[in-house]
């Protein structure tokens, strides 16, 4: 791989080093994250405002410059500091900074969706003289993070002598305020060595399940739907290519679900009885263990 690519990267699907290349930068000290406050990858308009990377939470990431290279996302004012130039690697994240917008609100987000996000500013730290530290700004709530007036925002000596991460809100000559409040010490740990937990499976209570399944086709009277649980099992179907799109979150255990599950029993080698499409616990254990939830009497 080409040096200053990260190993993780698309570097050809928005790739504007070509279109503009940038100044540059000897030694990478610092990194800025920015949210894009959109729920699909930008356009930024044919690349003349891309950052160095964007980063998805499902842990794709896109290289729009190399690493050592100046990019485009920042302000830059006339006579005062330089920004976008001064050894900054500028990481956009799919999503949102307010609570009320577009896609992933970054501030809360998972161990899971910071995965993809750890493993690039770990492999720029690694890489680089760039401190695993963020700045002792604070890292505010949007929309106080919005503007130079809540004490986020960094003088223009703290700005050029600054290493580690920082947000949008924290450049000078900026007024953006993405990324909020984001959660960046546990960014920094994640990218230190910190194990990410297994995601939970959600639980399928059998007994609801059944219910359901008698309720809904008219096999018996009374019950409700417990829609939740149904959802998680008719999703399950669905992967199992037994049950349409149509139905699969409907949250109805109706006479097609009712169908799905039969031919899920059939296809473990039940019959008769024993597959009428009513859940039973081995045959929805082994359905939970395939398609990750577990299931409790």
């Amino acid at each position: 791989m080409t040096a200053h690519i990260h190993p993780g990267a698309d570097h050809t699907s928005q790739w504007f080093h070509s279109k503009y290349p940038g100044d540059t930068m000897p030694h990478p000290n610092a990194i800025v994250l920015h949210t894009t406050e959109g729920s699909n990858w930008p356009d930024y308009s044919g690349g003349s405002v891309a950052p160095t990377f964007t980063v998805k939470a499902d842990g794709s990431v896109r290289q729009h410059f190399y690493a050592n290279e100046s990019a485009r996302a920042l302000v830059n004012a006339a006579g005062g500091v330089q920004t976008n130039t001064l050894n900054v690697v500028q990481i956009e994240l799919v999503g949102t900074c307010d609570s009320g917008g577009p896609g992933v609100f970054w501030p809360k987000a998972t161990d899971a969706q910071l995965a993809g996000l750890a493993k690039l500013v770990k492999w720029l730290t690694t890489t680089y003289p760039i401190p695993l530290k963020s700045t002792s700004k604070p890292w505010l709530s949007y929309p106080s993070s919005y503007g130079s007036k809540n004490g986020q925002r960094m003088t223009f000596s703290e700005w050029t002598n600054f290493n580690g991460i920082a947000g949008h809100q924290h450049v000078p000559e900026n007024d953006h305020g993405d990324p909020g409040n984001f959660p960046i010490a546990r960014l920094i740990a994640l990218a230190g060595g910190a194990s990410v937990p297994a995601p939970s499976k959600p639980v399928v209570d059998l007994s609801n399940v059944v219910a359901a399944a008698k309720r809904d086709p008219g096999l018996a009277q009374g019950g409700t739907t417990h829609a939740a649980d149904v959802k998680i099992v008719e999703t399950a179907l669905n992967k199992e290519g037994l049950l349409s799109s149509t139905y699969a979150k409907d949250g109805s255990f109706g006479t097609t679900t009712v169908a799905a599950y039969a031919a899920w029993q059939r296809k473990l080698g039940f019959s008769g009885k024993d597959a009428d499409g009513v859940p039973g616990m081995t045959t929805l254990k082994k359905l939970g263990a395939k398609h990750g939830f577990t299931v409790k009497a």
